[in-house]
């Protein structure tokens, strides 16, 4: 098999890693299988573990084993890497229901079938540990000088201090990966770079433990050319449910992105050649539209399906030719009862405006529109005429966020 080392290395996935020497041998001669952990804090993944999904499907396309664990256990506590708070503590029944949903999303990344991964949730095993067995046998392998220097607690310690509770998720996931090591032969994990200091506990558990070899690589977080997280909408987090963010939504949110942030989620985000990648990467001026297309319907068939990235590429079409087939645009209704409410205040009822203030100030700046018409009086109200004949109107927001209103 070819070595899907140098794959992730040249696409920019790889960020940090134990025993350089050892995993490239490993990944060139044996079938290995490795995990990644997903917390369950909400009921939808988003475009951030989008990404760790991604290095595990190309390590899977080489002919290694995904592991992908659900953290139904460690959600009770909640993960302190990046955080200057404290998590939100979930019941038990929230994060089942959370790790339902995330359940069904991955099978649209990971080939499941005949063993190809496994699918495990660390509830199984943490939520009836015997706690004092547990700290004389796993607490006992740790520094606690060591784990103070870790990042993710030194932020923490100098941000208003960290809970004991928060203490113990470093030994929970560095336990994770010796079970899994013990039950399925794991020998490696790879997560996102900002849980560098709990996959090396978990590294060196099982090399005390169990005296066999163990290995960690790290993958870059998604961020633009300033160096801040990619994924931030007006509405928060750009998400992989089509119910929290539409198909449309998140094909246009890669379709409008600044020039300079195109490159990265090309080689991270696409399953297309590098050469490829490189072409598109090296257009410049109106030409890099077309590299944004491709990666906007790229990305959305990836995580939406063919059909849904074609219908969101044909509204935005549609949108900027102004004609065409509307119907993929996304739409709400409105019944005839709402006619004589004003513009604002019907945008703040429907969603589309937070606040009447933001709708008063789109107005001044002239970034609110219907049907092509400025709106210049934010006390202007909805009529029948408006409609007119296919009693539908298009509201414009700004530059680029489109709504098609349809009178019922």
């Amino acid at each position: 098999m070819s070595n899907v080392f140098d794959v992730l290395n040249e696409r920019g996935y790889i960020k940090q890693l134990t025993h350089e020497d050892e995993i490239k041998e490993a990944l060139s001669k044996e079938k290995v299988t490795f995990y990644i952990g997903f917390d369950p804090t909400a009921d939808s993944l988003h475009v951030g573990h989008f990404i760790a999904m991604m290095f595990m499907a190309h390590m899977q396309r080489h002919g290694h084993r995904p592991i992908a664990l659900i953290g139904g256990g460690t959600a009770m506590i909640g993960d302190p890497s990046g955080r200057t708070d404290m998590r939100q503590m979930l019941t038990q029944e929230k994060i089942a229901h959370n790790v339902a949903c995330i359940k069904k999303q991955m099978e649209k990344f990971i080939d499941f079938t005949d063993d190809k991964a496994i699918l495990v949730n660390n509830g199984d095993w943490l939520l009836d540990l015997n706690y004092v067995e547990f700290i004389r046998d796993i607490g006992s392998q740790f520094s606690v000088n060591r784990m103070l220097s870790a990042e993710c607690f030194k932020s923490r310690m100098e941000n208003g201090g960290l809970s004991f509770l928060e203490f113990n998720y470093m030994l929970m996931q560095a336990y994770d990966f010796l079970v899994l090591n013990q039950k399925y032969n794991c020998t490696m994990e790879l997560g996102g770079d900002d849980q560098w200091s709990n996959m090396i506990a978990g590294v060196d558990l099982i090399r005390k433990k169990e005296r066999k070899s163990a290995f960690a690589m790290t993958c870059t977080l998604l961020t633009n050319s300033e160096g801040n997280k990619m994924g931030k909408t007006a509405k928060g987090a750009l998400w992989l449910d089509p119910e929290k963010t539409s198909p449309y939504e998140f094909y246009q949110y890669w379709r409008n992105l600044p020039d300079a942030d195109v490159a990265r989620p090309l080689a991270l985000l696409t399953f297309l050649p590098m050469e490829e990648v490189n072409r598109l990467s090296a257009l410049e001026g109106a030409a890099i539209n077309e590299a944004k297309k491709v990666l906007a319907y790229e990305v959305t068939k990836i995580v939406h399906g063919e059909e849904e990235a074609k219908k969101a590429e044909a509204a935005a079409a549609a949108l900027f030719s102004g004609a065409g087939d509307m119907t993929n645009v996304p739409t709400v209704e409105i019944t005839q009862d709402k006619l004589g409410t004003g513009v604002v205040d019907l945008l703040c009822e429907l969603g589309l405006l937070k606040t009447k203030s933001e709708g008063r100030r789109l107005v001044q700046q002239n970034g609110l529109s219907i049907n092509d018409e400025k709106i210049t009086d934010f006390a202007m109200v909805i009529t029948k005429d408006i409609f007119g004949d296919e009693d539908s109107v298009l509201v414009k927001q700004g530059k680029k966020k489109y709504t098609r209103i349809i009178l019922k």
